[in-house]
């Protein structure tokens, strides 16, 4: 059964709509001073490492980026053409075509990804190629790591025979089981972990569903709970923005890997708003077919395939409609943000407009008050490419991220500059995207007083921290803090406000 009929089916039991309890939230006063809840319903590594530390071979998890050098020919394997072809080794030095992405079956078996998309095979004539556009059994295969030295590798083909190198143009599935693991054998690779990704993708799958199931829920019981709604109330935050995955709208049983429970933790967001006074937006972070390749949109590989079919946007704009008809009707809903960083070029304009009229569409059916909110691409020049369409819309609202991180042009500013760069490019920035007739409202929905100033101490973190503050309160709607909790201290607003790093005035 298809993802969409999942969807469908669990709306009988699920959908519900929450009762209001006896104290009953009330809407914040524009502009809203916001906190995200990252890494509570959308699992992203980087936010909590211990997730994943009990995967067997975490160091090769969906997603994760190897390139293999033949011990006998020093020479790369590469997707000849970058995929369709045959896998040779004949490259010095590797790069995209040498690099292949791993679809974990299990803790030693895998299917490889090229750079083109398509998945390694064995062909009739024993060949290594990478043809397959979708992975079957003939596309599985078996990493066997030395004991002594896991970067060298024997890879087991389909047929049950190992690959070797015969020649820089000839790799074959067709070497016996004995090996001495030296550099005469050509069927040994020393393998380079280029890097990976720690997802919702990739804890559920290295898990496996009943595993992932109890690390999921035990985290979330104690990551954010209602004694953290309590401080914000009591620190001045008058709203939360809460990301979710798409399989949210399944309920107990969602499609594989992905596990359920997501959608109870949601439900105590609201309940634990409406008794704080604390307004409730919640952000699909992560669409079906990945919006991004980032690992907060659960994307299996870094690849992003959102948007690509009418029948994946039908099933976006599905989950859209459950999430409105659930929380329509409680009063602690603020807003639905229709889709988190959607990246260009991947996610086209066009597209991703067209979803937004049908996704706000979905939120009218159930609430006429809510906000609807829609975010700018990434990677884009023109921060004012949807602001005319966004704010065609009545109670529509444009999402801006503003970090000074992820760009080398903030790689050697002093604090001073950083401060200025707030102060002057930001607060033209905003400028550029607010209109006086007040539509669309504008928020930025992403912000956090980490930089790349080595040796700050805590009066910069304070100066910048407020600039921000300053210059981010003139967005119509608000701004949200990244991130409640955090390992990093100037990413978890918790301990910023504890320690006095910021203040927030009535």
């Amino acid at each position: 059964m298809g993802s969409i009929a999942l969807l469908v089916l669990v709306c009988t039991s699920s959908c519900l709509l929450l009762p209001h309890p006896a104290a009953a939230a009330t809407a914040p006063k524009l502009p809203v001073r916001a906190v995200n809840l990252g890494g509570w319903l959308v699992t992203e590594g980087w936010i909590k490492p211990s997730l994943f530390y009990g995967i067997r071979n975490n160091d090769t998890m969906d997603g994760t980026q190897l390139q293999f050098m033949s011990a006998t020919q020093k020479r790369y394997l590469v997707a000849d053409k970058g995929g369709g072809a045959a896998i040779l080794a004949d490259r010095v030095n590797a790069s995209g075509w040498e690099t292949f992405r791993l679809w974990r079956i299990n803790e030693t078996t895998f299917n490889l990804r090229v750079n083109g998309g398509q998945f390694w095979g064995v062909n009739n004539t024993g060949a290594l190629v990478a043809t397959a556009t979708t992975p079957g059994q003939s596309e599985t295969f078996q990493l066997v790591r030395r004991d002594s030295d896991k970067s060298r590798v024997r890879i087991r083909a389909p047929n049950g025979l190992f690959l070797q190198v015969k020649t820089m143009a000839s790799v074959t599935a067709d070497y016996g089981q004995n090996t001495n693991w030296s550099d005469n054998d050509p069927s040994v690779f020393v393998t380079n972990n280029v890097g990976g990704l720690q997802g919702e993708y990739q804890l559920c799958n290295g898990y496996g569903i009943a595993n992932a199931t109890q690390v999921l829920m035990n985290h979330r019981n104690i990551f954010i709970t209602e004694r953290d709604f309590n401080f914000m109330a009591s620190s001045r935050l008058n709203a939360v923005r809460v990301p979710v995955g798409w399989w949210i709208a399944s309920g107990d049983n969602p499609p594989p890997p992905f596990v359920g429970g997501s959608l109870q933790f949601l439900d105590k967001a609201f309940s634990w708003g409406q008794k704080y006074n604390i307004s409730v937006i919640v952000t699909l972070h992560a669409a079906p077919g990945s919006q991004n390749p980032y690992e907060h949109s659960a994307t299996r590989d870094g690849s992003q395939e959102w948007g690509n079919t009418d029948e994946n946007i039908a099933q976006t704009v599905q989950v859209i409609d459950f999430l409105a008809k659930r929380y329509a009707n409680n009063t602690a809903l603020l807003a639905i943000e229709l889709l988190n960083e959607p990246l260009a070029p991947g996610a086209n304009l066009s597209v991703l407009t067209k979803y937004y009229q049908d996704g706000y569409n979905a939120v009218r059916r159930y609430t006429p008050a809510s906000y609807v909110i829609m975010s700018n691409r990434l990677n884009i020049a023109n921060q004012t490419e949807i602001l005319q369409f966004v704010g065609s819309f009545v109670g529509a609202v444009l999402d801006v991220h503003y970090y000074n991180l992820f760009d080398s042009k903030f790689d050697s500013l002093t604090v001073e500059q950083n401060i200025d760069f707030v102060r002057n490019n930001r607060s033209s920035d905003l400028k550029a995207i607010t209109n006086q007739n007040g539509r669309p409202l504008t928020f930025v929905g992403e912000w956090s007083a980490a930089w790349g100033v080595q040796g700050a101490n805590k009066t910069d973190y304070q100066r910048f921290a407020k600039v921000q503050q300053d210059v981010y309160g003139n967005a119509t709607f608000g701004w949200a803090y990244w991130t409640l909790q955090n390992p990093f201290q100037p990413w978890n607003m918790t301990y910023m406000i504890q320690n006095g790093i910021m203040t927030l005035r009535s």
